[in-house]
């Protein structure tokens, strides 16, 4: 019994202590940042100040009557959907063909299809300029800026995360369910739409998010793809910052932190980010 005791206090390990110490210590030079943006943004000062002379909501007021944030937001709202919807298509097939097919070379695609996460954005920004300027020349068609361009982009970050999540769900499912289906008469698209797809709704729900979350808050990739009068929020956030100083940037700043926190909570609800991340 006194044994039992003992055990149930002993204090826990140096090591143990060492560990959780430097995970606060790590948690709290990440939040730090994002602690502080919030509360700027509300102060009722140009300056950070402390203690802070009072607050107020002006400065998102201000970024709401800034055009160049509203451009650039529904630019960034366009390019994400449309980048998510695409990398949700195209990353289920791959997926389906990863996971469930079998032929020579199949490791080779799979690497391929994750080998844009191994390139900086940034030099792969520069790469794209180029080939885009390239066609045009040969083209004669001017593909290097505009919608079309930052969506092509965007698809090479969007679709290794795709065929990672809903790769992650497949090699989860059931294939036992598709074959009673099929031997009952039901034909490929039947299986697809009534059993394979229910089973894939988590992974391609978790997908489009986390695609919409990559493309919304990109900056180093549109940084070179823009076209003349459309710009991301992210780029016009860093062209405000050349020539203001305010709580204006960090008022539009907490909105965008809000849309990605929200979005990721959504997506660790459907998979789990541990398992991908």
């Amino acid at each position: 019994m006194s044994r039992n005791r003992q055990s149930s206090l002993r204090l826990p390990s140096p090591a143990n202590v060492l560990v959780g110490a430097s995970i606060v210590i790590v948690a709290f030079l990440l939040l730090t940042p994002v602690v502080m943006i919030v509360w700027s943004a509300f102060i009722d000062s140009v300056f950070i100040s402390f203690p802070p002379r009072g607050y107020t909501l002006k400065w998102f007021d201000a970024a709401i009557r800034y055009p160049s944030f509203i451009n650039g937001f529904v630019v960034s709202l366009q390019v994400a959907a449309i980048t998510a919807t695409l990398g949700v298509i195209l990353g289920a097939a791959a997926s389906l063909v990863l996971v469930r097919g079998s032929f020579p070379g199949r490791g080779t695609m799979n690497t391929l299809l994750l080998s844009p996460l191994m390139v900086p954005n940034i030099v792969l920004g520069t790469a794209l300029y180029m080939f885009f300027i390239g066609v045009s020349d040969r083209l004669g068609i001017d593909v290097s800026g505009g919608i079309p361009s930052l969506v092509c982009a965007h698809l090479l970050l969007t679709l290794p995360w795709c065929v990672r999540l809903i790769s992650a769900n497949l090699i989860g499912g059931d294939r036992s369910i598709e074959e009673a289906a099929a031997n009952l008469g039901a034909n490929p698209w039947v299986v697809f739409y009534r059993v394979t797809l229910p089973q894939m709704r988590s992974g391609v729900i978790a997908a489009a998010l986390f695609s919409f979350i990559i493309s919304f808050e990109n900056l180093e990739l549109s940084l070179f793809l823009v076209g003349p009068g459309q710009t991301t929020l992210p780029i016009a956030i860093m062209q405000y910052l050349e020539f203001n100083m305010d709580p204006t940037i960090a008022a539009i700043s907490t909105v965008q932190i809000l849309v990605i926190a929200g979005l990721l909570v959504i997506t660790d609800r459907f998979v789990k980010l541990s398992r991908i991340v």
